[in-house]
């Protein structure tokens, strides 16, 4: 078991995501956002190793403007070198990584349009990720979408559109229930017919389910998994108190991750938690799983 965060490491002073306002837009801007993100993602990465964090989910403000047309700047063969190194480190020590593309990706949209944004928003994603030269285990997640008063007619069109995509996305595609519109049981039916991988998020599997315990969700998740996709991924969070139901917390509730552990025993999966203090909430479920004989300790370089 890998155990990482999302995006920012807060104890650094560096961010991976600045980016600049669309009429701002110039090729040497561009130009130093991207040196400067790709910088900081070295750093955040060689912070985790030091760290004992093998799993990171990289911003998808990385390259800003990638999809966009405005963004006609060749930064695929600019960067390639840096690309190429920040591959390798994460290749040499054996860590994992993961991208989430924002809620405006919708595969099911009714709109064309929104559609065509979105299959060139996941194309950008997977670039970065074969950039780096990761295999398949380096997914790309993403909500079913919306119901749109139709839930089957709704999976439908995100069925249709997932089956007119390139390989280079469906490769590392993977989609997780939510806690309003698709349960794991809505995204294991999407899977029957794509046969995309599901990922379980936990947290939203508590606040939106068909009654079923961790353990069968854990071990339904799993089986849409094969072996080149590497090991299943589940997000972790918990309830932010006296908040919105849905709403992440801000840092580990401990006791609740120490139950998770204990009642998904016998599964092989790999934890991104969802938490708002990021990087420390890692390094507590880390200490946490440290009882645990399945947590990945690393391994000397290659």
């Amino acid at each position: 078991m890998k155990i990482g965060y999302a995006c920012i490491n807060e104890t650094l002073s560096c961010r991976s995501s600045r980016t600049f306002r669309l009429k701002s837009y110039s090729e040497q801007l561009i130009k130093e956002k991207i040196s400067s993100n790709l910088s900081c993602l070295l750093e955040i990465l060689q912070w985790n190793l030091h760290h004992h964090i093998y799993f990171f989910r990289i911003s998808s403000d990385l390259i800003p403007f990638a999809s966009h047309p405005v963004c006609a700047f060749p930064w695929q063969m600019e960067f390639k070198k840096q690309f190429r190194e920040i591959g390798a480190f994460i290749s040499a020590h054996a860590m994992r990584v993961a991208m989430h593309p924002d809620q405006f990706v919708l595969l099911n949209a009714k709109d064309p349009e929104i559609v065509r944004k979105s299959i060139a928003e996941l194309k950008y994603h997977a670039e970065v990720l074969d950039l780096l030269g990761c295999d398949e285990s380096a997914k790309i997640q993403i909500h079913t979408g919306g119901v749109y008063n139709d839930k089957p007619v709704a999976i439908k069109r995100f069925c249709d559109a997932y089956n007119t995509l390139p390989d280079s996305i469906t490769r590392r595609l993977v989609i997780e229930n939510d806690e309003r519109l698709y349960s794991l049981q809505d995204v294991m039916g999407i899977h029957t017919q794509t046969l995309v991988p599901v990922l379980l998020d936990v947290f939203h599997h508590t606040l939106f389910n068909n009654n079923e315990p961790l353990d069968t969700a854990l071990r339904q998740a799993a089986a849409t998994w094969t072996k080149r996709d590497g090991l299943p991924i589940v997000d972790f969070s918990t309830q932010k108190p006296e908040s919105r139901i849905g709403s992440h917390a801000v840092s580990l509730d401990r006791g609740e991750f120490s139950r998770f552990l204990k009642e998904s025993r016998g599964f092989d999966f790999d934890v991104m938690l969802e938490i708002k203090n990021k990087e420390k909430s890692a390094l507590a479920a880390i200490a946490l799983a440290k009882k645990e004989s399945r947590l990945y300790t690393g391994h000397p370089q290659k």
